[in-house]
């Protein structure tokens, strides 16, 4: 196999698209984490979580039926 050559200033690119690639994944495979965060976050803050008229009003939207 050849060699190729590549600038440093497209390296660099790369390797930065690919850290962000991970970051994405590892946020994808963090999802439990992230729920304890926002638990957390509304326990600390009630007032940033949604009422439980919003969630059905939502949900009804996406087409699930609240019995």
């Amino acid at each position: 196999m050849g060699t190729i050559t590549i600038s440093e200033e497209k390296f660099n690119k790369v390797i930065n698209d690919v850290e962000n690639l991970l970051e994405d994944v590892i946020k994808l495979l963090d999802q439990d984490g992230i729920a304890k965060k926002r638990l957390k976050d509304i326990k600390n803050d009630p007032s940033i979580a949604k009422s439980d008229k919003e969630l059905e009003d939502y949900l009804k939207y996406r087409g699930v039926k609240i019995g």
